[in-house]
Protein backbone atom coordinates (compact mmCIF):
# COMPACT_ATOMS: atom_id res chain seq x y z
CA UNK A 1 0.00 0.00 0.00
CA UNK A 2 1.32 3.44 -0.95
CA UNK A 3 2.61 5.46 2.02
CA UNK A 4 0.76 8.70 2.72
CA UNK A 5 2.43 12.13 2.88
CA UNK A 6 0.28 12.67 5.97
CA UNK A 7 1.99 9.83 7.85
CA UNK A 8 3.05 11.25 11.27
CA UNK A 9 6.59 12.61 11.38
CA UNK A 10 9.17 10.49 13.18
CA UNK A 11 7.09 7.30 13.10
CA UNK A 12 8.82 4.31 11.48
CA UNK A 13 7.01 2.23 8.88
CA UNK A 14 8.61 -0.95 10.26
CA UNK A 15 9.59 -2.05 13.76
CA UNK A 16 11.36 -5.15 15.09
CA UNK A 17 12.12 -6.88 18.38
CA UNK A 18 8.60 -8.13 19.11
CA UNK A 19 9.30 -11.86 18.81
CA UNK A 20 9.68 -12.39 22.54
CA UNK A 21 7.58 -13.64 25.47
CA UNK A 22 4.79 -11.37 26.66
CA UNK A 23 5.93 -11.74 30.28
CA UNK A 24 9.08 -9.81 29.31
CA UNK A 25 7.02 -6.62 29.57
CA UNK A 26 6.59 -7.08 33.32
CA UNK A 27 10.09 -8.42 33.96
CA UNK A 28 11.74 -5.52 32.14
CA UNK A 29 9.70 -2.86 33.95
CA UNK A 30 10.40 -4.59 37.30
CA UNK A 31 14.09 -4.44 36.39
CA UNK A 32 14.11 -0.84 35.14
CA UNK A 33 11.49 0.70 37.48
CA UNK A 34 11.37 -1.66 40.49
CA UNK A 35 10.09 0.88 43.01
CA UNK A 36 7.68 2.71 40.73
CA UNK A 37 3.96 2.09 41.16
CA UNK A 38 2.19 -0.20 38.71
CA UNK A 39 -1.32 -0.71 40.16
CA UNK A 40 -3.41 1.73 42.20
CA UNK A 41 -6.58 0.49 43.87
CA UNK A 42 -8.59 2.44 46.42
CA UNK A 43 -5.39 4.24 47.42
CA UNK A 44 -3.27 1.08 47.77
CA UNK A 45 -0.23 1.03 45.47
CA UNK A 46 1.85 -1.92 44.30
CA UNK A 47 5.21 -1.49 42.62
CA UNK A 48 6.45 -3.32 39.55
CA UNK A 49 8.77 -5.35 41.76
CA UNK A 50 5.87 -6.38 44.02
CA UNK A 51 3.62 -7.30 41.09
CA UNK A 52 6.42 -9.35 39.50
CA UNK A 53 7.12 -11.21 42.74
CA UNK A 54 3.42 -12.04 43.16
CA UNK A 55 3.19 -13.17 39.52
CA UNK A 56 6.24 -15.39 40.06
CA UNK A 57 4.52 -16.97 43.09
CA UNK A 58 1.37 -17.61 41.06
CA UNK A 59 3.49 -19.26 38.36
CA UNK A 60 5.18 -21.45 40.97
CA UNK A 61 1.77 -22.50 42.30
CA UNK A 62 0.47 -23.32 38.81
CA UNK A 63 3.44 -25.52 38.00
CA UNK A 64 3.10 -27.28 41.35
CA UNK A 65 -0.54 -27.99 40.44
CA UNK A 66 0.47 -29.62 37.13
CA UNK A 67 -0.47 -26.65 34.98
CA UNK A 68 2.06 -26.84 32.17
CA UNK A 69 2.91 -25.22 28.88
CA UNK A 70 -0.21 -24.86 26.73
CA UNK A 71 -2.76 -25.51 29.50
CA UNK A 72 -5.61 -23.00 29.76
CA UNK A 73 -6.34 -21.00 32.91
CA UNK A 74 -9.37 -18.70 33.15
CA UNK A 75 -9.54 -15.28 34.82
CA UNK A 76 -13.09 -14.35 35.86
CA UNK A 77 -12.40 -10.97 37.46
CA UNK A 78 -13.20 -7.28 37.05
CA UNK A 79 -10.41 -4.65 36.95
CA UNK A 80 -8.86 -5.33 40.35
CA UNK A 81 -5.12 -5.40 41.21
CA UNK A 82 -4.99 -9.21 41.29
CA UNK A 83 -5.77 -9.32 37.56
CA UNK A 84 -2.27 -8.44 36.20
CA UNK A 85 -0.66 -10.58 38.92
CA UNK A 86 -2.61 -13.65 37.79
CA UNK A 87 -2.36 -12.78 34.09
CA UNK A 88 1.44 -12.61 34.11
CA UNK A 89 1.68 -15.58 36.48
CA UNK A 90 -0.18 -17.73 33.96
CA UNK A 91 2.14 -16.59 31.15
CA UNK A 92 5.27 -17.23 33.23
CA UNK A 93 4.13 -20.83 33.75
CA UNK A 94 3.85 -21.24 29.97
CA UNK A 95 0.07 -21.55 30.20
CA UNK A 96 -2.61 -19.67 28.25
CA UNK A 97 -4.83 -16.95 29.74
CA UNK A 98 -8.55 -17.21 29.09
CA UNK A 99 -10.01 -13.87 30.25
CA UNK A 100 -13.75 -14.02 30.94
CA UNK A 101 -16.30 -11.24 31.04
CA UNK A 102 -17.30 -10.71 34.71
CA UNK A 103 -20.81 -9.79 33.54
CA UNK A 104 -21.36 -13.30 32.20
CA UNK A 105 -24.12 -15.53 33.46
CA UNK A 106 -23.23 -19.07 34.50
CA UNK A 107 -24.36 -20.42 31.12
CA UNK A 108 -22.16 -17.98 29.20
CA UNK A 109 -19.15 -18.63 31.42
CA UNK A 110 -19.64 -22.40 31.20
CA UNK A 111 -19.52 -22.27 27.41
CA UNK A 112 -16.19 -20.42 27.48
CA UNK A 113 -14.66 -22.70 30.13
CA UNK A 114 -15.84 -25.81 28.31
CA UNK A 115 -14.79 -24.70 24.84
CA UNK A 116 -11.32 -23.59 25.97
CA UNK A 117 -10.79 -26.67 28.15
CA UNK A 118 -9.68 -24.47 31.04
CA UNK A 119 -8.38 -26.54 33.97
CA UNK A 120 -8.38 -23.75 36.54
CA UNK A 121 -10.33 -20.53 37.13
CA UNK A 122 -9.57 -17.50 39.31
CA UNK A 123 -12.70 -15.73 40.57
CA UNK A 124 -13.53 -12.88 42.94
CA UNK A 125 -14.56 -13.49 46.55
CA UNK A 126 -18.05 -12.12 46.06
CA UNK A 127 -21.52 -13.68 46.50
CA UNK A 128 -22.46 -13.19 42.83
CA UNK A 129 -19.10 -13.98 41.15
CA UNK A 130 -18.39 -17.03 43.28
CA UNK A 131 -21.91 -18.43 42.84
CA UNK A 132 -21.71 -17.91 39.08
CA UNK A 133 -18.36 -19.74 39.04
CA UNK A 134 -19.74 -22.68 41.01
CA UNK A 135 -22.70 -23.03 38.66
CA UNK A 136 -20.51 -22.61 35.56
CA UNK A 137 -17.81 -25.22 36.25
CA UNK A 138 -20.23 -28.15 36.11
CA UNK A 139 -19.47 -30.40 33.12
CA UNK A 140 -16.20 -28.59 32.36
CA UNK A 141 -12.52 -29.55 32.70
CA UNK A 142 -12.02 -27.13 35.61
CA UNK A 143 -10.22 -28.91 38.47
CA UNK A 144 -9.27 -25.97 40.68
CA UNK A 145 -11.01 -22.75 41.73
CA UNK A 146 -8.91 -19.96 43.27
CA UNK A 147 -10.79 -17.24 45.16
CA UNK A 148 -9.51 -13.65 45.26
CA UNK A 149 -10.44 -11.68 48.37
CA UNK A 150 -10.02 -7.88 48.48
CA UNK A 151 -9.04 -7.21 52.12
CA UNK A 152 -5.24 -7.49 51.79
CA UNK A 153 -5.28 -5.46 48.58
CA UNK A 154 -6.74 -2.39 50.27
CA UNK A 155 -4.95 0.27 52.36
CA UNK A 156 -4.73 -0.97 56.00
CA UNK A 157 -7.24 1.53 57.37
CA UNK A 158 -9.79 0.85 54.64
CA UNK A 159 -9.33 -2.88 55.15
CA UNK A 160 -9.92 -2.54 58.92
CA UNK A 161 -12.96 -0.28 58.60
CA UNK A 162 -14.33 -2.33 55.71
CA UNK A 163 -14.07 -5.52 57.77
CA UNK A 164 -15.72 -3.95 60.81
CA UNK A 165 -18.59 -2.57 58.76
CA UNK A 166 -18.95 -5.66 56.54
CA UNK A 167 -18.26 -3.69 53.37
CA UNK A 168 -15.61 -5.99 51.91
CA UNK A 169 -17.41 -8.52 49.70
CA UNK A 170 -17.16 -12.19 50.62
CA UNK A 171 -18.91 -15.22 49.24
CA UNK A 172 -19.42 -16.45 52.80
CA UNK A 173 -19.49 -20.20 52.26
CA UNK A 174 -16.90 -21.95 50.13
CA UNK A 175 -16.85 -25.33 48.53
CA UNK A 176 -14.35 -27.76 50.01
CA UNK A 177 -11.07 -27.83 48.13
CA UNK A 178 -11.30 -24.33 46.73
CA UNK A 179 -8.16 -22.26 47.30
CA UNK A 180 -7.42 -18.61 48.10
CA UNK A 181 -5.00 -16.38 46.23
CA UNK A 182 -3.71 -14.73 49.42
CA UNK A 183 -2.74 -18.13 50.85
CA UNK A 184 -0.97 -19.02 47.60
CA UNK A 185 1.08 -15.81 47.68
CA UNK A 186 2.14 -16.53 51.26
CA UNK A 187 2.91 -20.21 50.70
CA UNK A 188 4.61 -20.59 47.34
CA UNK A 189 8.11 -19.25 46.60
CA UNK A 190 8.69 -17.06 43.53
CA UNK A 191 9.41 -18.95 40.34
CA UNK A 192 13.15 -18.83 39.70
CA UNK A 193 12.96 -19.11 35.92
CA UNK A 194 10.05 -18.49 33.56
CA UNK A 195 8.90 -21.39 31.41
CA UNK A 196 10.42 -20.97 27.95
CA UNK A 197 7.92 -20.38 25.14
CA UNK A 198 8.04 -19.98 21.38
CA UNK A 199 6.72 -16.40 21.03
CA UNK A 200 5.59 -16.74 17.41
CA UNK A 201 3.84 -20.08 17.85
CA UNK A 202 2.75 -20.42 21.49
CA UNK A 203 -0.60 -18.87 22.43
CA UNK A 204 -0.57 -16.34 25.26
CA UNK A 205 -4.27 -15.51 25.37
CA UNK A 206 -7.54 -16.87 24.03
CA UNK A 207 -10.09 -14.06 23.72
CA UNK A 208 -13.64 -15.05 22.92
CA UNK A 209 -15.46 -13.14 20.23
CA UNK A 210 -18.42 -13.63 17.97
CA UNK A 211 -16.11 -13.15 15.01
CA UNK A 212 -18.00 -12.53 11.80
CA UNK A 213 -20.71 -15.15 12.36
CA UNK A 214 -21.99 -14.47 15.88
CA UNK A 215 -21.03 -17.89 17.24
CA UNK A 216 -18.56 -17.39 20.14
CA UNK A 217 -15.07 -18.44 19.08
CA UNK A 218 -11.71 -18.18 20.77
CA UNK A 219 -9.23 -15.92 18.99
CA UNK A 220 -5.78 -17.37 19.69
CA UNK A 221 -3.23 -14.60 20.22
CA UNK A 222 0.43 -15.52 20.48
CA UNK A 223 3.03 -13.83 22.66
CA UNK A 224 4.49 -11.97 19.68
CA UNK A 225 1.01 -10.90 18.48
CA UNK A 226 0.47 -8.95 21.68
CA UNK A 227 4.04 -7.74 22.18
CA UNK A 228 3.96 -6.36 18.64
CA UNK A 229 0.71 -4.44 19.15
CA UNK A 230 2.03 -2.87 22.36
CA UNK A 231 5.32 -1.91 20.69
CA UNK A 232 3.59 -0.65 17.53
CA UNK A 233 1.34 1.67 19.54
CA UNK A 234 4.39 3.05 21.31
CA UNK A 235 6.11 3.62 17.96
CA UNK A 236 3.01 5.21 16.39
CA UNK A 237 1.69 7.49 19.13
CA UNK A 238 3.47 10.82 19.47
CA UNK A 239 2.38 13.25 22.17
CA UNK A 240 3.65 16.42 23.76
CA UNK A 241 4.15 15.95 27.49
CA UNK A 242 4.19 19.68 28.20
CA UNK A 243 2.66 22.62 26.27
CA UNK A 244 4.97 23.38 23.38
CA UNK A 245 7.29 20.44 24.12
CA UNK A 246 8.49 18.15 21.31
CA UNK A 247 6.39 15.14 20.35
CA UNK A 248 7.64 11.86 21.78
CA UNK A 249 6.66 8.28 22.67
CA UNK A 250 4.07 7.74 25.45
CA UNK A 251 6.19 4.99 27.05
CA UNK A 252 8.22 7.45 29.07
CA UNK A 253 9.24 5.40 32.09
CA UNK A 254 7.25 6.27 35.16
CA UNK A 255 5.75 9.46 33.75
CA UNK A 256 2.27 8.38 32.77
CA UNK A 257 -0.80 7.21 34.65
CA UNK A 258 -3.44 5.16 32.83
CA UNK A 259 -7.12 5.22 33.76
CA UNK A 260 -8.00 1.49 33.81
CA UNK A 261 -11.66 1.97 33.06
CA UNK A 262 -12.06 -0.38 30.07
CA UNK A 263 -12.37 -4.04 31.12
CA UNK A 264 -9.09 -5.94 30.90
CA UNK A 265 -10.77 -9.16 29.76
CA UNK A 266 -11.46 -7.22 26.53
CA UNK A 267 -8.62 -6.92 24.01
CA UNK A 268 -8.79 -3.11 23.83
CA UNK A 269 -8.49 -2.57 27.58
CA UNK A 270 -6.02 -5.44 27.99
CA UNK A 271 -3.53 -4.43 25.29
CA UNK A 272 -3.68 -0.65 25.07
CA UNK A 273 -4.27 -0.02 28.78
CA UNK A 274 -3.08 -2.85 31.07
CA UNK A 275 -0.17 -4.01 28.91
CA UNK A 276 0.62 -0.52 27.64
CA UNK A 277 0.97 0.78 31.20
CA UNK A 278 3.19 -2.17 32.07
CA UNK A 279 5.49 -1.69 29.07
CA UNK A 280 5.89 2.01 29.81
CA UNK A 281 6.63 1.68 33.52
CA UNK A 282 3.40 3.62 34.11
CA UNK A 283 0.81 3.67 36.85
CA UNK A 284 -2.50 1.90 36.28
CA UNK A 285 -5.66 2.94 38.13
CA UNK A 286 -7.86 -0.11 38.73
CA UNK A 287 -11.51 0.74 38.06
CA UNK A 288 -13.71 -2.35 38.55
CA UNK A 289 -17.01 -0.51 38.00
CA UNK A 290 -16.84 2.72 35.97
CA UNK A 291 -20.57 3.34 36.45
CA UNK A 292 -20.27 3.48 40.24
CA UNK A 293 -21.54 6.56 42.02
CA UNK A 294 -24.59 8.77 42.10
CA UNK A 295 -25.05 9.95 39.39
CA UNK A 296 -23.32 7.09 37.51
CA UNK A 297 -19.64 7.63 36.64
CA UNK A 298 -19.12 9.93 39.63
CA UNK A 299 -16.59 7.61 41.29
CA UNK A 300 -14.44 7.41 38.17
CA UNK A 301 -14.42 11.22 37.95
CA UNK A 302 -13.27 11.29 41.57
CA UNK A 303 -10.48 8.88 40.65
CA UNK A 304 -9.40 11.19 37.81
CA UNK A 305 -9.18 14.12 40.18
CA UNK A 306 -7.38 12.16 42.90
CA UNK A 307 -4.84 10.15 40.88
CA UNK A 308 -4.35 12.56 37.94
CA UNK A 309 -4.27 10.12 35.01
CA UNK A 310 -2.53 11.32 31.86
CA UNK A 311 -3.71 8.61 29.46
CA UNK A 312 -7.28 7.38 28.97
CA UNK A 313 -8.33 4.39 26.86
CA UNK A 314 -12.08 4.30 26.33
CA UNK A 315 -15.11 3.92 24.11
CA UNK A 316 -17.23 6.89 22.95
CA UNK A 317 -19.86 6.19 25.61
CA UNK A 318 -17.25 6.82 28.31
CA UNK A 319 -16.31 10.19 26.87
CA UNK A 320 -20.00 11.01 26.47
CA UNK A 321 -20.63 10.09 30.12
CA UNK A 322 -17.87 12.47 31.19
CA UNK A 323 -18.97 15.39 29.01
CA UNK A 324 -22.66 15.03 29.94
CA UNK A 325 -22.14 14.34 33.65
CA UNK A 326 -24.16 16.89 35.67
CA UNK A 327 -21.24 17.45 38.07
CA UNK A 328 -18.50 17.63 35.42
CA UNK A 329 -17.54 21.21 36.26
CA UNK A 330 -16.75 20.22 39.85
CA UNK A 331 -13.87 17.96 38.70
CA UNK A 332 -10.44 18.83 37.36
CA UNK A 333 -9.69 16.71 34.27
CA UNK A 334 -6.75 18.74 33.01
CA UNK A 335 -4.18 16.05 33.91
CA UNK A 336 -5.31 14.06 30.85
CA UNK A 337 -2.85 14.45 27.96
CA UNK A 338 -3.96 11.80 25.50
CA UNK A 339 -7.04 9.63 24.90
CA UNK A 340 -7.53 6.63 22.63
CA UNK A 341 -11.06 5.86 21.46
CA UNK A 342 -12.35 2.69 19.83
CA UNK A 343 -15.15 0.12 19.84
CA UNK A 344 -17.60 2.40 18.01
CA UNK A 345 -17.52 5.50 15.79
CA UNK A 346 -16.41 8.61 17.66
CA UNK A 347 -18.80 11.56 17.06
CA UNK A 348 -16.87 14.68 16.05
CA UNK A 349 -18.83 16.98 18.35
CA UNK A 350 -18.23 14.69 21.33
CA UNK A 351 -14.50 14.61 20.65
CA UNK A 352 -14.33 18.40 20.46
CA UNK A 353 -16.32 18.87 23.66
CA UNK A 354 -14.11 16.41 25.53
CA UNK A 355 -10.94 18.09 24.30
CA UNK A 356 -12.33 21.46 25.35
CA UNK A 357 -12.98 20.15 28.88
CA UNK A 358 -9.55 18.57 29.27
CA UNK A 359 -7.17 20.26 26.86
CA UNK A 360 -6.07 16.78 25.67
CA UNK A 361 -5.82 15.13 22.26
CA UNK A 362 -8.30 12.36 21.51
CA UNK A 363 -7.76 10.06 18.54
CA UNK A 364 -9.70 7.11 17.16
CA UNK A 365 -8.37 3.68 16.34
CA UNK A 366 -9.73 0.52 14.79
CA UNK A 367 -9.20 -3.17 15.42
CA UNK A 368 -10.70 -6.47 16.43
CA UNK A 369 -10.11 -9.11 19.07
CA UNK A 370 -8.60 -11.23 16.30
CA UNK A 371 -5.94 -8.55 15.70
CA UNK A 372 -4.69 -8.03 19.27
CA UNK A 373 -6.62 -5.58 18.67
CA UNK A 374 -5.21 -2.46 16.97
CA UNK A 375 -4.85 -2.37 13.17
CA UNK A 376 -5.19 1.35 12.44
CA UNK A 377 -5.14 4.60 14.34
CA UNK A 378 -5.48 8.26 13.58
CA UNK A 379 -2.30 10.22 14.26
CA UNK A 380 -2.22 11.62 17.79
CA UNK A 381 -1.38 15.00 16.28
CA UNK A 382 -4.32 17.33 15.67
CA UNK A 383 -2.92 18.58 12.37
CA UNK A 384 -2.76 15.02 10.99
CA UNK A 385 -5.81 13.53 12.69
CA UNK A 386 -8.81 13.23 10.37
CA UNK A 387 -12.26 12.78 11.85
CA UNK A 388 -14.48 10.38 9.92
CA UNK A 389 -11.56 8.01 9.35
CA UNK A 390 -9.63 5.56 11.54
CA UNK A 391 -6.27 6.80 10.30
CA UNK A 392 -3.38 4.73 8.97
CA UNK A 393 -2.31 1.12 9.42
CA UNK A 394 0.23 0.66 12.21
CA UNK A 395 3.87 -0.08 11.30
CA UNK A 396 4.40 -3.52 9.67
CA UNK A 397 0.66 -3.63 8.91
CA UNK A 398 -0.84 -3.88 5.43
CA UNK A 399 -4.48 -3.33 4.53
CA UNK A 400 -6.20 -4.32 1.31
CA UNK A 401 -9.77 -3.67 0.22
CA UNK A 402 -11.20 -6.84 -1.35
CA UNK A 403 -14.49 -7.88 -2.90
CA UNK A 404 -17.24 -8.65 -0.42
CA UNK A 405 -18.39 -11.86 -2.07
CA UNK A 406 -15.17 -13.91 -2.06
CA UNK A 407 -12.46 -11.81 -0.41
CA UNK A 408 -10.06 -12.89 -3.16
CA UNK A 409 -9.95 -9.85 -5.43
CA UNK A 410 -8.67 -6.36 -4.68
CA UNK A 411 -11.03 -3.47 -5.34
CA UNK A 412 -10.00 -0.42 -7.41
CA UNK A 413 -8.56 2.50 -5.34
CA UNK A 414 -11.21 4.45 -3.46
CA UNK A 415 -13.96 1.85 -3.88
CA UNK A 416 -15.69 0.17 -0.96
CA UNK A 417 -15.02 -3.46 -0.15
CA UNK A 418 -14.21 -5.73 2.75
CA UNK A 419 -11.23 -4.64 4.85
CA UNK A 420 -8.48 -7.30 4.91
CA UNK A 421 -5.39 -6.98 7.10
CA UNK A 422 -1.98 -8.65 7.28
CA UNK A 423 0.49 -8.00 10.07
CA UNK A 424 2.28 -9.39 13.12
CA UNK A 425 -0.76 -8.64 15.32
CA UNK A 426 -3.14 -10.93 13.38
CA UNK A 427 -4.18 -13.96 15.42
CA UNK A 428 -2.86 -17.46 14.87
CA UNK A 429 -6.42 -18.61 14.27
CA UNK A 430 -9.60 -19.61 16.08
CA UNK A 431 -9.25 -22.10 18.92
CA UNK A 432 -9.70 -25.62 17.54
CA UNK A 433 -11.91 -24.31 14.72
CA UNK A 434 -10.18 -24.81 11.34
CA UNK A 435 -13.48 -24.45 9.51
CA UNK A 436 -13.86 -20.90 10.84
CA UNK A 437 -10.24 -20.16 9.87
CA UNK A 438 -10.91 -21.04 6.25
CA UNK A 439 -13.73 -18.49 6.18
CA UNK A 440 -11.61 -15.55 7.37
CA UNK A 441 -8.10 -16.09 6.00
CA UNK A 442 -6.96 -15.48 2.42
CA UNK A 443 -3.55 -15.58 0.77
CA UNK A 444 -3.00 -12.45 -1.30
CA UNK A 445 0.33 -11.65 -2.97
CA UNK A 446 1.96 -14.40 -0.92
CA UNK A 447 0.80 -12.94 2.42
CA UNK A 448 -1.79 -14.17 4.90
CA UNK A 449 -4.69 -11.71 5.21
CA UNK A 450 -7.55 -11.70 7.72
CA UNK A 451 -11.00 -10.69 6.49
CA UNK A 452 -12.43 -8.34 9.09
CA UNK A 453 -16.04 -8.43 7.89
CA UNK A 454 -16.08 -4.61 7.93
CA UNK A 455 -16.66 -2.56 4.79
CA UNK A 456 -14.60 0.45 3.88
CA UNK A 457 -12.13 2.13 1.54
CA UNK A 458 -8.83 3.98 1.60
CA UNK A 459 -9.20 7.65 0.68
CA UNK A 460 -6.88 9.57 -1.64
CA UNK A 461 -4.60 10.56 1.27
CA UNK A 462 -4.21 7.01 2.62
CA UNK A 463 -6.65 7.22 5.54
CA UNK A 464 -8.91 4.19 6.13
CA UNK A 465 -12.63 5.01 6.07
CA UNK A 466 -15.11 2.49 7.50
CA UNK A 467 -18.36 2.97 5.62
CA UNK A 468 -20.24 0.08 7.14
CA UNK A 469 -19.66 -2.72 9.58
CA UNK A 470 -20.87 -6.26 10.00
CA UNK A 471 -24.51 -5.81 9.18
CA UNK A 472 -25.83 -7.76 12.10
CA UNK A 473 -23.38 -6.81 14.85
CA UNK A 474 -24.92 -4.67 17.62
CA UNK A 475 -22.60 -2.31 19.51
CA UNK A 476 -23.92 -1.66 23.02
CA UNK A 477 -21.73 0.82 24.85
CA UNK A 478 -18.67 -0.45 22.99
CA UNK A 479 -19.49 -4.13 23.66
CA UNK A 480 -20.18 -6.52 20.78
CA UNK A 481 -23.57 -8.20 20.93
CA UNK A 482 -24.24 -10.88 18.33
CA UNK A 483 -27.88 -11.39 17.31
CA UNK A 484 -27.62 -15.14 16.93
CA UNK A 485 -26.62 -15.58 20.59
CA UNK A 486 -29.66 -13.59 21.80
CA UNK A 487 -31.94 -15.32 19.35
CA UNK A 488 -30.83 -18.73 20.61
CA UNK A 489 -32.02 -17.72 24.09
CA UNK A 490 -35.32 -16.39 22.75
CA UNK A 491 -35.90 -19.58 20.81
CA UNK A 492 -35.46 -21.56 24.03
CA UNK A 493 -38.55 -19.85 25.52
CA UNK A 494 -41.40 -22.37 25.42
CA UNK A 495 -43.84 -19.86 23.91
CA UNK A 496 -41.60 -18.50 21.13
CA UNK A 497 -41.93 -19.79 17.58
CA UNK A 498 -39.64 -17.34 15.79
CA UNK A 499 -37.29 -14.56 16.90
CA UNK A 500 -34.94 -12.01 15.43
CA UNK A 501 -33.01 -9.18 17.04
CA UNK A 502 -31.47 -5.97 15.74
CA UNK A 503 -29.74 -2.95 17.21
CA UNK A 504 -31.67 0.31 17.49
CA UNK A 505 -30.22 3.75 18.26
CA UNK A 506 -29.85 4.80 21.89
CA UNK A 507 -28.63 8.25 23.08
CA UNK A 508 -26.24 6.91 25.75
CA UNK A 509 -25.07 3.45 24.72
CA UNK A 510 -25.07 3.92 20.95
CA UNK A 511 -27.37 0.98 20.38
CA UNK A 512 -29.56 -1.37 22.39
CA UNK A 513 -31.11 -4.71 21.48
CA UNK A 514 -34.64 -4.92 20.16
CA UNK A 515 -36.28 -8.31 19.73
CA UNK A 516 -39.01 -9.27 17.27
CA UNK A 517 -40.95 -12.31 18.40
CA UNK A 518 -43.57 -14.57 16.83
CA UNK A 519 -45.39 -16.61 19.47
CA UNK A 520 -46.53 -20.16 19.03
CA UNK A 521 -50.16 -20.52 18.07
CA UNK A 522 -52.51 -20.04 21.02
CA UNK A 523 -49.80 -18.64 23.30
CA UNK A 524 -49.78 -15.25 25.02
CA UNK A 525 -46.78 -13.44 26.50
CA UNK A 526 -45.89 -9.94 27.62
CA UNK A 527 -42.83 -7.86 26.82
CA UNK A 528 -41.81 -8.00 30.49
CA UNK A 529 -42.03 -11.80 30.49
CA UNK A 530 -39.63 -12.12 27.54
CA UNK A 531 -37.17 -9.60 28.97
CA UNK A 532 -37.20 -11.35 32.36
CA UNK A 533 -36.52 -14.68 30.65
CA UNK A 534 -33.45 -13.16 28.98
CA UNK A 535 -32.29 -11.55 32.23
CA UNK A 536 -31.49 -14.96 33.70
CA UNK A 537 -29.55 -16.11 30.65
CA UNK A 538 -27.73 -13.14 29.15
CA UNK A 539 -25.33 -10.43 30.30
CA UNK A 540 -26.97 -7.05 30.76
CA UNK A 541 -25.80 -5.44 27.53
CA UNK A 542 -27.13 -8.39 25.48
CA UNK A 543 -30.65 -8.32 26.90
CA UNK A 544 -33.45 -6.88 24.73
CA UNK A 545 -34.67 -3.47 25.88
CA UNK A 546 -37.71 -3.69 23.64
CA UNK A 547 -39.79 -6.62 22.42
CA UNK A 548 -42.19 -6.34 19.50
CA UNK A 549 -44.64 -9.16 18.89
CA UNK A 550 -45.48 -9.95 15.28
CA UNK A 551 -47.57 -12.48 13.43
CA UNK A 552 -44.69 -13.17 11.05
CA UNK A 553 -41.13 -12.09 10.25
CA UNK A 554 -39.78 -11.06 6.85
CA UNK A 555 -37.94 -13.93 5.20
CA UNK A 556 -36.01 -14.68 2.03
CA UNK A 557 -37.08 -17.20 -0.60
CA UNK A 558 -35.32 -19.95 1.33
CA UNK A 559 -36.87 -18.93 4.66
CA UNK A 560 -33.99 -17.00 6.19
CA UNK A 561 -35.16 -14.19 8.45
CA UNK A 562 -34.14 -10.83 6.95
CA UNK A 563 -32.78 -8.68 9.77
CA UNK A 564 -31.97 -6.05 7.15
CA UNK A 565 -35.69 -5.53 6.46
CA UNK A 566 -36.43 -5.26 10.17
CA UNK A 567 -33.74 -2.59 10.50
CA UNK A 568 -35.11 -0.64 7.57
CA UNK A 569 -38.64 -0.80 9.01
CA UNK A 570 -37.40 0.32 12.42
CA UNK A 571 -35.45 3.25 10.97
CA UNK A 572 -38.53 4.31 9.01
CA UNK A 573 -40.67 4.11 12.13
CA UNK A 574 -38.19 6.27 14.05
CA UNK A 575 -38.06 8.76 11.18
CA UNK A 576 -41.84 8.98 11.06
CA UNK A 577 -42.04 9.52 14.83
CA UNK A 578 -39.65 12.49 14.52
CA UNK A 579 -41.91 14.13 11.97
CA UNK A 580 -44.95 14.07 14.22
Amino acid sequence: MKKSPYWPDGVPHEISGYNRPLYDLLDESARDYPNMTYTIFQGACRTFREVKECADRVASFLLEHSISRGDRVAIFLPNIPQFPVIYFGILKAGAICVPCNPLYTAEELRFQLKDSGARMVFCMDHPKFYRTTLDAIASTAVETVVVCNMKKWLPPLKALVGSLLGRIPRAGEYQKGHLFLDDILETYPPLEENVEVNPQEDPAVIIYTGGTTGVPKGAVLTHSNLVFDVMAMDAYIRISHEPGAPLESPYRGGYHCYLGVLPWYHSFGMTVCMLGACAGGSRLICVPDPRAGNPPFTEVLKAVQRYRPTFVVGVPTLYSAFVNHPLIDKFDLTSIICCASGGAPLPVQLAREFEEKTGCIIFEGYGLSETSPVICANPSIKERRRFGTVGFPLPNTEIKIVDVDTGDNEMPPGEDGEIAVSGPQVMKGYWRNPQADTQVFREIDGKRFFLTGDIGHIDKDGYLVITDRKKDLILVGGFNCYPREVEEVLYSHPKVAQAAVIGIPHPRSGEVVKAFVVLKEGEYATEEEIIEFCRERLAGYKRPREVEFRKSLPTSAVGKVLRRVLREEEMQRLENSKGK
